[in-house]
């Protein structure tokens, strides 16, 4: 069991930046595949990219390649999500999900555990 809690959303610039946190429970915290999502006012939620357990590979879509940096630190039991050169569209609710293993996934439902969400709000 692994429960999930995010921090660091806000209200930013557009332009500007925000390193979201995801503080993790539970012992085999290393273990898991994270990713993070969004989900913006009146739309589906999407995925944003993730990290693999073991290997590390991390992945990102197209929507915020360049601009956004995953990070996990085990002993911190801790994921990051460090936004860059921020826009008016990622204005969102971002949760991060754990699953368990490898393998890389976009597909909302292959995660297991989800946090409640934290508002990141982009202003024009």
């Amino acid at each position: 069991q692994v429960q999930l809690v995010e921090s660091g959303g806000g209200l930013v610039q557009a332009g500007g930046s925000l390193r979201l946190s995801c503080a993790a429970s539970g012992r085999t915290f290393s273990s898991y595949s994270m990713g993070w999502f969004r989900q913006a006012p009146g739309k589906e939620r999407e995925f944003v990219g993730g990290i693999i357990s073991g290997s590390g590979y991390i992945y990102y879509s197209d929507s915020v390649k360049g601009r956004f940096t995953i990070s996990r630190d085990n002993a911190k039991k801790t994921v990051y999500l460090q936004m860059n050169s921020l826009k008016p569209e990622d204005t969102a609710v971002y949760y991060c999900a754990a699953r368990s293993g490898n393998g890389h996934t976009s597909v909302q439902a292959e995660y297991n555990y989800w946090g409640q969400g934290t508002q990141v709000t982009v202003s024009s």
